[in-house]
């Protein structure tokens, strides 16, 4: 090729020296090559190995483009050994992304899943762990690295790691990426931020913190999605704010405006129910809202032209007024243990199934006190009305927000409105309701059939719930 290029230097040498002057500099002029603008790559390309280092550019580009060729048509053998080829040159590719790593991810991911030799498998797991560090020092300035490797362990590997260590790898991606954090991190970080506080192993402040970036990150990401990343977010908001309610228990988490922000609108839409308006004026009196409020004064108003109970149990109001729920709960259960009037210890028990419910976020414990209002009193709906809503709340609790998991909550939820109207038929229009309202939220035809189940088959929901119900789909 040198002697080739020689060659024609000499030969244009001599052309140029048979023409004439004006030949000469027409012909310099036009054959001047155009100025090359030479195109600036970015500064903050991944200090590992790149196509541009490769003992021969061109040749692991193409391997790069063709082995992604044959993992797309699922040819994984001959997808792999031209991966492993570009790993062995470039394996942070053009120094702007990871594909290379994370797609020998997959690899990995997928021959374990075909090995049955336990040792080979967990040797197969310790591959996939060194990519994630290789990409954690070839790509440091995001938060993607310890994102991924942390949704990993908390799904696919929890024996490998602490809940704490898995916490504090999604907690640094946060810290790292902010308003940009990856969305698959905000489910499993949001439950491990309960749990964990709950645990005493995070601080009130440090959860109080998180919380608000996760809002704030939620919103961002329901106000910018586009296409399909828009159904993971509307997945994510079905789950993450339900998760972050638990923290309504601990006093002083959250704000007045918080509180009236998001119960307020319940009286608005209920402004004569005496349960709801004890609810509303409870939750904000726990908020820390002055009584100069203007809602807190609409609702001392309201509640004392509709709702003064005179049936006695007064201490038992003022502790919930005031927000002391395992003291209102105390003293219902005095005023149960003093009266013989079983209608009577049947509202006193379904209030403390409220208390359960709304104020301590304990589905169990409603659930048991709603059961022993309901044996109190016979032919009453509102016990089981109460109950259908706690099991359609808990798709947040029993599954991601969506999919079979949380969908499956509906049905026994329908069965317990079902039955409220059949045995009081006062409750027929609530019950309807809440069965219009999640019916479509059941699982779909498909769903059942790729499960190898049958429509009308009984079916034992698990999670909290532990009862057998009646499959059922929403088309």
């Amino acid at each position: 090729m040198r002697v080739l290029s020689i060659l024609l230097l000499m030969a244009m040498s001599l052309f140029f020296m048979a023409c004439p002057s004006k030949t000469v500099e027409e012909a310099v002029t036009q054959t001047e090559p155009e100025p090359v603008v030479k195109e600036e790559e970015p500064e903050d390309l991944s200090p590992c190995p790149k196509f541009r280092d490769a003992p021969n550019r061109d040749e692991a580009e193409t391997n790069y483009v063709l082995y992604r060729d044959f993992l797309k048509a699922n040819d994984i053998n001959k997808a792999f050994e031209l991966w492993k080829k570009v790993y062995a040159v470039a394996p942070a590719a053009d120094g702007q992304r990871n594909s290379v790593y994370a797609d020998g991810i997959y690899f990995y991911e997928y021959f374990m899943s075909q090995e049955k030799d336990p040792v080979k498998r967990e040797a197969y797991v310790d591959r996939i762990f060194e990519l994630y560090d290789e990409i954690a020092e070839c790509y440091p300035n995001g938060g993607y690295s310890e994102a991924i490797k942390a949704f990993d362990l908390y799904y696919k590997y929890k024996d490998r790691a602490t809940k704490e260590e898995i916490y504090a790898l999604f907690k640094q991606s946060i810290d790292k990426d902010g308003m940009k954090t990856n969305d698959f991190v905000i489910n499993p970080f949001t439950s491990l931020l309960v749990e964990l506080h709950k645990e005493e192993k995070v601080s009130t402040e440090e959860a109080q913190k998180y919380q608000k970036i996760i809002r704030q990150i939620i919103e961002k990401g329901m106000k910018d999605c586009k296409g399909v990343a828009c159904e993971r977010w509307e997945i994510i908001n079905s789950y993450a704010p339900v998760q972050l309610e638990s923290f309504e228990v601990v006093k002083g988490f959250y704000d007045c405006a918080y509180y009236v922000d998001k119960y307020y609108p319940d009286y608005e839409e209920n402004p004569k129910d005496c349960d709801v308006i004890r609810t509303v004026y409870s939750r904000l009196n726990w908020g820390g809202c002055e009584k100069s409020l203007e809602e807190m004064k609409t609702l001392v108003a309201v509640g004392n032209n509709l709702c003064v109970d005179k049936s006695g149990a007064d201490s038992a109001y003022v502790c919930l007024q005031e927000g002391k729920y395992q003291c209102a709960i105390d003293e219902f259960k005095k005023e149960i243990e003093k009266t013989e009037d079983n209608d009577r210890k049947a509202k006193y028990l379904l209030l403390i199934a409220k208390i359960y419910n709304a104020h301590l976020k304990n589905f169990p414990r409603a659930r048991q006190y709603a059961l022993e209002a309901a044996e109190k009193r016979s032919g009453w709906g509102e016990p089981y009305i109460l109950i259908g809503r706690l099991y359609a709340s808990s798709g947040p609790l029993c599954g991601p927000g969506r999919g079979w998991d949380s969908q499956i909550v509906v049905w026994p939820a329908i069965d317990m409105w079902s039955k409220a109207k059949r045995i009081d038929p006062s409750v027929s229009a609530e019950a309807n309701k809440w069965i219009g309202r999640y019916s479509q939220y059941m699982p779909k035809k498909e769903d059942v059939f790729i499960r190898n189940l049958k429509v009308g088959d009984s079916f034992r929901v698990g999670c909290w719930i532990q009862e057998t119900t009646r499959i059922r789909t929403a088309d």
